[in-house]
């Protein structure tokens, strides 16, 4: 995992976006906060076994499915399947040593 820190790349209410292997950071502080990198580094799983082109194909169709859904931009990025894995996930530590392959399915 790659640490970067560039505020004016993340919209007003992301503190963080995974880009494989980048995770681009809102603020230094995050550096040393564990929950929000382990939870990009649950992200950083699924784009890898997602070959990451189409982690980022299925997150964008997810998306746009969800806010049709919804009708609300928060309630859809919340309800993607894997924002869903990984926010459940996001304090258990050991979460990724045990993590089955695909494990995001069992959140769509």
């Amino acid at each position: 995992m790659i640490l970067i820190v560039r505020p004016k790349l993340l919209r007003k209410n992301f503190n963080g976006m995974t880009l494989w292997p980048f995770v681009v950071l809102k603020h230094h502080s995050l550096k040393e906060d564990a929950v929000f990198l382990n939870h990009e580094q649950i992200h950083l799983r699924q784009q890898a076994e997602f070959l990451i082109v189409f982690f980022y194909l299925w997150y964008g169709i997810e998306f746009l499915f969800r806010w049709i859904q919804y009708r609300n931009r928060h309630k859809a990025y919340r309800n993607i399947s894997f924002e869903r894995e990984a926010y459940q996930n996001e304090t258990n530590f050991d979460y990724l040593k045990t993590r089955k392959f695909y494990e995001f399915l069992n959140f769509f």
